[in-house]
């Protein structure tokens, strides 16, 4: 009799803890207003630290597996891997991407925010700012992980020295 009610007691609290385990690991809900716009300024500045800093492991992980890459100088890219090589041999140890003003961000319902602005690309060897763009980029929100799925950076082209 006392093996049988210690072995319901063991599977109740077996449950229970099963129960809280699930619930401790569900993601937050989507952000929404200026906790949209906070969130995705923050993973604007952590993607390209890693990129300024050629952390290509932690640049790639902002990348969905599958991501569309669309540049207008350089193309379409369709795998974070293509993205990853083309900051390897493109942007490593040669430039430094710097935001230009504030990005806008924009909600995408039950998916992520989409988040646009302009940025300046400066040599690292000189310091000189030589280029500028814009970018469009699509962010998703899935079980927790936010990461892009589709970029669009174009209207390249270059800069004054000193602007």
């Amino acid at each position: 009799m006392r093996n049988a009610l210690h072995i319901r007691l063991t599977c109740l609290l077996s449950a229970l803890f099963a129960v809280g385990m699930v619930r401790a690991e569900t993601p937050a809900p989507l952000p929404t207003g200026d906790a949209l716009v906070q969130t995705i300024s923050a993973l604007d500045t952590k993607v390209f630290d890693a990129y300024n800093t050629c952390d290509l492991k932690t640049f790639g992980d902002y990348f969905s597996e599958d991501v569309e890459f669309y540049h207008d100088n350089a193309g379409l890219m369709t795998s974070r891997d293509a993205v990853v090589d083309a900051t390897r041999r493109n942007i490593c140890h040669k430039v430094r991407r710097e935001l230009v003003g504030k990005l806008e961000v924009f909600p995408i319902k039950d998916y992520g925010a989409m988040e646009v602005g302009t940025h300046r690309f400066c040599q690292i060897e000189t310091g000189k700012c030589v280029g500028e763009g814009r970018f469009l980029n699509i962010w998703r929100y899935k079980d927790g992980q936010w990461q892009m799925t589709r970029v669009v950076s174009y209207d390249h082209h270059n800069i004054e020295a000193g602007k």
